[in-house]
C-alpha cells in the first residue's frame, strides 16, 4: 500500500496546465488533399533543390481544471455551434471568401476531438505544463491574424495557414515555437510565419 509521501508525490506529477501539440499528416482521412499536398512539397522541394519531406498540419490540446480543449484551423462547416469558432478567414482569395467554401474557421473547442487524431505522428508532444501559460493560450486564439490562407499577405515569407496559428499562439504566450521538432524527415509549411508575424507583434508592443 503506497505511504502518504509516494501519494503527495504521486499527485505533484499531476499538472495544474498542460499543452499537447499534435503533428497530424496532411490530408489524413482525405485522399484529395494528400494527392495536393504531394504535388505542392514535390515541386516546393524542385524549388529549393532538397528532396522531399512528409507534410504536416498542427492541432493542440489545451488541458486546464475547466476543461480540455481544442485548439486548431479547419474548414468551415455549416454552423459553428458546438465546436467553439472564435474566427473565420478567406481561403485562396478574399473574394473567394464570400462563399463557404473558400473560408477557414478557427476553433478554441471545450471538450472537441481532432479529426484523424490516430493518424497523428510523434504525438502527443508535451509543450507546456504552466496553467498560466495554458490560459493565455487560449485567451490568445480570438485574436489570431485571420489573413488570407494559402497567401503572404502579412509579409513572413511564407503562406499563413493553420500551423501559421498554431506557432503565433504559441509565440505569443511566451513558448519559443522555433525549438519544437517536428516529425522525423517532415516539415510544417506555415509554421514560420507564424512566428514571425507573432515576433514581429510583440517588437511593436515592446516600443
Amino acid at each position: 500500500m503506497p505511504s502518504g509521501q509516494a501519494k503527495m508525490s504521486a499527485m505533484r506529477e499531476e499538472p495544474e496546465g498542460a499543452i499537447d501539440l499534435y503533428w497530424l499528416p496532411l490530408g489524413a482521412g482525405g485522399h484529395s488533399v494528400r494527392m495536393n499536398g504531394k504535388v505542392f512539397e514535390a515541386i516546393a522541394a524542385r524549388l529549393a533543390h532538397r528532396g522531399g519531406c512528409d507534410l504536416y498540419h498542427s492541432a493542440l490540446i489545451v488541458h486546464l481544471p475547466e476543461g480540455r480543449f481544442v485548439i486548431e484551423q479547419a474548414p468551415v462547416r455549416k454552423s459553428g455551434e458546438g465546436r467553439g469558432v472564435v474566427a473565420q478567414g478567406p481561403v485562396g482569395s478574399r473574394a473567394a471568401g464570400r462563399f463557404r467554401l473558400f473560408r477557414y474557421e478557427v476553433r478554441r473547442w471545450r471538450g472537441g476531438v481532432i479529426p484523424d487524431v490516430d493518424e497523428a505522428v510523434e504525438s502527443p508532444k508535451r509543450i507546456s505544463e504552466d496553467a498560466d501559460i495554458a490560459r493565455r493560450v487560449l485567451a490568445l486564439v480570438p485574436d489570431v491574424p485571420t489573413v488570407v490562407w494559402g497567401r503572404d499577405e502579412l509579409g513572413a515569407g511564407e503562406m499563413w495557414n493553420s500551423n501559421s496559428l498554431i506557432s503565433w499562439v504559441l509565440v505569443r504566450s511566451g513558448i519559443d515555437a522555433e525549438r519544437i521538432q517536428m516529425p522525423a524527415h517532415g516539415r510544417a509549411p506555415g509554421w514560420h510565419a507564424g512566428i514571425i508575424v507573432a515576433r514581429r507583434e510583440e517588437e511593436m508592443r515592446g516600443r
